[in-house]
């Protein structure tokens, strides 16, 4: 086997003793823990990671290093050939840019799917109660303030858009709160993996929800998929429920939205611009609102982190990456 190095970009912070491993199979261990884009480009185009062949980052190194667009491909050394991401999503990875240049990209479904859905329950009960106006009222001292009665999930139709880890992993606990549910994807699911869901086209999910929510990835084609044209089709009083990405809504919209109570309550962990939050949102008492921690417990981010850097390992040891982005596979199946 050739060199083959590998590159931290950020921290290991739940498995460090585990990266330490990867030195075992690794040729070198490089890491960089901190810096700027400008300064991480400089090392790349003077070297400094020539010989790396996998490299380790995540959504939070994102901010050394900026987006993994076609500037900082171009920047990173020739031996470069897996790029393991720690995320479920990965939009500031530009995989058609990585594809061309020959370097695949894993990411960490699956080990995200249970604490996401867990976040996602919660947004959607808090929702249905409209909770956060009893939040603040009784921190205010106001007791109940503007009290609202809220609704009951049992028997509502909660439509669930991106049937995926995740959305599957939601359904399951939708389910014990006696809903009814129903998904759209861009192909409908095998039979054996509806557990009794059933598939609708987009528009039908739109019109006869009762809660949505969002739980596809983000990209080109799924940008501001949540618009005006897509609130006027739903049902007065709908819930929106978002844990995946905020530019999936065009969050101007959600707020006029909201302000016509064309959509009663919203519970939402992701932002367009975030962490910058629509003041429109902010200053709706019929919000329940998080800070994207929708992965945020001990044991997922170990387990994310685990994951990664079984990618890595397997990417230096088999060139094979166990959890490989679904686009890849496909252009590779139609080759």
């Amino acid at each position: 086997m050739s060199q083959r190095a590998a590159l931290l970009i950020g921290a290991v912070d739940h498995a460090r003793k585990e990266w330490q491993d990867v030195g075992k199979i690794a040729s070198k261990l490089y890491e960089y823990p901190e810096g700027s884009r400008e300064d991480f480009l400089s090392k790349c185009r003077n070297g400094e990671f020539k010989d790396v062949y996998a490299l380790y980052r995540s959504n939070q190194s994102n901010g050394l290093t900026g987006n993994f667009d076609d500037e900082l491909l171009q920047a990173l050394p020739s031996s470069l050939k897996y790029i393991c991401h720690n995320g479920a999503g990965y939009d500031n990875i530009d995989v058609p840019a990585c594809t061309k240049r020959g370097i695949l990209v894993s990411s960490t479904p699956i080990a995200v799917n249970d604490a996401t859905a867990d976040v996602a329950l919660f947004l959607m009960l808090g929702a249905l109660r409209n909770i956060n106006q009893s939040y603040q009222a009784v921190r205010q001292g106001k007791w109940r303030g503007n009290f609202q009665l809220g609704h009951d999930p049992k028997n509502k139709v909660l439509g669930i858009l991106g049937m995926g880890g995740i959305g599957s992993a939601v359904a399951t606990r939708a389910k014990a709160f006696g809903m009814q549910i129903q998904y759209h994807n861009r192909h409908q699911l095998p039979a054996s993996e509806e557990e009794g869901a059933k598939y609708v086209s987009f528009e039908e999910l739109l019109k006869t929800s009762d809660v949505l929510s969002l739980n596809l990835s983000l990209n080109a084609s799924t940008k501001h998929i949540i618009s005006k044209p897509q609130f006027d089709l739903m049902k007065d009083g709908i819930i929106i429920v978002n844990t995946a990405r905020g530019p999936l809504i065009d969050e101007a919209a959600l707020v006029d939205a909201l302000e016509s109570r064309k959509v009663w309550t919203a519970g939402l962990d992701v932002f367009e611009e975030e962490p910058k939050i629509h003041s429109g949102l902010l200053n709706n008492e019929n919000v329940v609102l998080l800070p994207h921690v929708g992965t945020a417990t001990f044991e997922t981010q170990r387990d994310m982190e685990l994951l990664v850097l079984d990618n890595l390992k397997s990417a230096i040891q088999k060139d094979k990456l166990i959890t490989q982005v679904p686009e890849q596979k496909k252009e590779r199946a139609n080759i």
